[in-house]
């Protein structure tokens, strides 16, 4: 069996590439390798020889062509999020690539027997809520003058009663609240519909937020681990958003690989969209502590910044018992996923002006803001 892997030279890509190797399969790679995923736009030496590269953008039909000819499946991982004000992007790289993969295989007749693409917990937004009666919400995003003033949780709306609670969430919300989870809504859809319209089994993978080693030191986007890595690497302790009690959905990265093979073999995942979760509840100052432990940082106590992202969720957390009906299940600690992060990153020596670089460009965009002082 042969695999084509979009993305693949990245993070999850990379790890799925080394599990289906080991399970004795054929591995090609299509990657843009861009940066600032990859530093020097170079080949990462993580990659074994074993894999097929092919160097080239996933909205090129003659490079796209040419990675999907004599594969029997496809991740397609690649995707384009990020910061930056480039919407169209979003949807050029994300949405247009998957219509392009489903295009090329009916008008070409290729054989492939599963596509299985990469979606994102950016698709649920906040998620969702109950209020006090237990009546269902689905929360937009925060406003701006209320983050200011330092109120974090979730307000009551119009025929709501408050205090609202954040409920694990299922497959079925859709609350996107930014350019990138609305981009992959729509690839979701785009894969789910057109393989059942042309009987191309497809599934949509919704990971949550994916931890370890070969995550872009880089990147921006790559969230709390590097952050919080990096800055006890350096020495320097952790910025805390808000006040640090916003709940986030950690996954380790081999639980990911575990999902991304575990939907390729059964044919009950056929059609279907699956979250990609580690089913438990972590706060962002619980992450950091955990973070200091493993740096040996153990008289560390977060501290807020007075600083937050606007856009940001304040509690997310993914059902994944549709998943874990196809006996799939996480079984790695969050302690696992940054202790190995933590073991990669010391290897690949980081410069120690990324942090500072990742602020300055956050503060330009209007990302990071201030609270009011009263």
């Amino acid at each position: 069996m042969k695999i084509l892997i979009t993305g693949g030279a990245g993070f999850i890509g990379s790890h799925t590439a080394d599990a289906l190797l080991a399970r004795g399969y054929a591995v090609r790679v299509l990657d843009s390798l861009e940066p600032p995923v990859h530093r020097n736009g170079e080949w990462p030496a993580y990659l074994s020889p074993e894999i097929e590269k092919i160097r080239g953008d996933v909205r090129d039909e003659t490079v796209l062509l040419q990675a999907l000819r004599g594969v029997d499946a496809v991740y397609h991982l690649a995707a384009f999020q990020d910061y930056l004000p480039e919407f169209s992007k979003f949807f050029s790289v994300n949405v247009a690539s998957t219509a392009l993969i489903y295009e090329l295989i009916l008008r070409e007749n290729l054989p492939i027997r599963k596509v299985i693409v990469a979606s994102s917990q950016a698709a649920l937004g906040e998620g969702l809520y109950h209020d006090a009666n237990g009546q269902a919400v689905l929360p937009g995003l925060r406003p701006d003058d209320q983050l200011r003033q330092g109120l974090w949780e979730i307000q009551a709306g119009p025929g709501q009663t408050g205090p609202l609670r954040y409920q694990p969430s299922g497959e079925n919300i859709a609350n996107p609240q930014n350019c990138y989870g609305t981009s992959k809504i729509a690839q979701e859809n785009a894969a789910l519909n057109l393989g059942r319209m042309y009987d191309i089994p497809s599934v949509a993978m919704r990971y949550s937020i994916v931890q370890g080693p070969r995550q872009s030191l880089y990147n921006a986007y790559s969230g709390a681990c590097r952050i919080f890595s990096l800055s006890f690497h350096l020495g320097r302790d952790p910025v805390i958003y808000e006040d640090g009690g916003q709940v986030r959905d950690f996954v380790n990265y081999l639980d990911v690989v575990d999902a991304n093979l575990a939907v390729l073999d059964d044919d009950r995942a056929n059609y279907e969209m699956f979250n990609v979760g580690g089913d438990r509840a972590v706060t962002v100052g619980e992450f950091a502590q955990v973070v200091a432990g493993v740096f040996g940082r153990n008289d560390y106590t977060p501290n807020a910044s007075g600083k937050y992202r606007y856009g940001d969720t304040r509690h997310i957390l993914s059902d994944v018992s549709k998943l874990k009906a196809l006996g799939w299940k996480p079984t790695r600690s969050t302690e696992d996923s940054v202790r190995a992060y933590r073991d990669w990153m010391e290897g690949a020596a980081p410069a120690a002006d990324i942090l500072e670089q990742s602020d300055k460009l956050m503060a330009q965009l209007g990302v990071v803001r201030e609270v009011s002082q009263p």
